[in-house]
């Protein structure tokens, strides 16, 4: 068996072991292959003091420091690693793929496990996406639309029927919206956003079609890699709509159950925006009067999404549903875009159909 592995390799071998990451707690946090334990070296403390000795006095001595703290913590690795271990081969990784992941892998193998390291370390394996990204054919279509229509349930159906769906909401914690965070767990680092999308993309296979929510390049506080973005612009839109009465049940549904204040909150958010539509959304929250609300937030979205079609000057597929039926459309997508997207051809009156309905409501 190999002792040193570069990132695909690495990755492909370490679904059948344990993934070993050996930085420190912050760095761990900040970002980390998912699915790997973490079995930090040092403290944030100690790799602090450690990297200050190796800049300020140098290398020697940083390493006789360094040695200095992991000596008392050793025998705690091993118990550590052993009961994570069961038998299997840990894939241990620092930073760079240097000392630390190196140092840990020895006194693994010296206490009879096996470990291999990730060359060039966490940095490799970041790197990696792009390559990933760049190097294969992908195939996406784009489910876009204005908001309410429920087009992440949609997705959600797509995938129990085993199409290739790329749920960035899902990654990010976040439903795209100034009211996206209400019911959701905390957001993670964009970094950590982006190991989320780069391990999904490991799962797929580049000669099928995969289906993705179109999305601002920005979800909450994530931001979606320049990369895949310009590759979900690049790619064929299908522009998902529902009859406008059951877009705006839905969307009492999913947020009216929250407190007055929390979406609030979150109408104060985009004020200045809304001019006084601010204080008509306030005074319907304040009397129970969710559905009125509720029009003024779709209403909004719906002149900003069509701005945002127009401003692209994007062609697109029409995909209709009387009915808020997310199981139905996911077949009805399914079948009706097999063979790819092609654009209808009265796509750009569609959009100017779109405004004069918005206009109306």
């Amino acid at each position: 068996m190999k002792q040193t592995l570069a990132a695909d390799e690495f990755l492909d071998e370490s679904r059948h072991g344990v993934l070993i990451d050996v930085r420190s707690p912050g760095e761990y946090r900040a970002g980390h292959i998912p699915g790997a334990e973490s079995l930090p070296l040092f403290s944030d403390a100690e790799r602090a003091e450690v990297g200050t000795i190796y800049t300020r006095v140098g290398r020697n001595e940083a390493v006789e420091r360094g040695l200095e703290i992991v000596g008392p913590k050793m025998a705690g690795f091993v118990r550590t690693a052993r009961t994570l271990a069961t038998g299997k081969t840990l894939y241990v990784y620092c930073w760079r793929g240097g000392m630390r992941s190196g140092s840990m892998a020895w006194l693994l193998r010296t206490a009879g496990m096996s470990a291999v390291v990730l060359e060039g370390g966490y940095r490799a394996y970041r790197r990696s996406f792009a390559g990933l990204l760049a190097s294969k054919p992908w195939r996406m279509i784009v489910v876009g639309g204005f908001t309410g229509c429920g087009k992440s349930d949609v997705l959600r159906a797509m995938a129990e029927r085993g199409e290739q769906v790329l749920d960035l909401e899902a990654l990010a914690n976040h439903k795209g919206s100034v009211f996206g965070a209400l019911g959701q767990q905390e957001q993670p680092t964009t970094e950590e956003f982006i190991n989320r999308i780069h391990h999904v993309f490991r799962s797929l296979d580049p000669s099928r079609t995969v289906w993705v929510e179109g999305e601002s390049q920005t979800i909450g506080h994530v931001t979606v890699p320049v990369k895949l973005f310009r590759m979900m612009q690049a790619a064929p839109l299908v522009l998902f709509s529902l009859d406008r009465a059951a877009r705006l049940r839905r969307l009492v549904a999913e947020y009216g159950g929250f407190p007055a204040d929390e979406l609030a909150g979150a109408f104060g958010k985009i004020a200045k925006r809304l001019g006084d539509g601010y204080p008509r959304a306030l005074q319907c929250l304040r009397a129970g009067r969710i559905e009125e609300a509720a029009t003024v937030a779709m209403n909004y979205y719906d002149k900003c999404y069509t701005r945002s079609i127009g401003r692209e000057n994007r062609s697109f597929t029409e995909f209709f549903m009387p009915e808020d039926d997310p199981a139905r459309a996911a077949e009805l997508l399914i079948e009706r875009f097999a063979d790819g997207v092609r654009p209808s051809p009265d796509a750009a009156r569609l959009g100017r159909d779109e405004r004069k309905t918005i206009n109306r409501g």
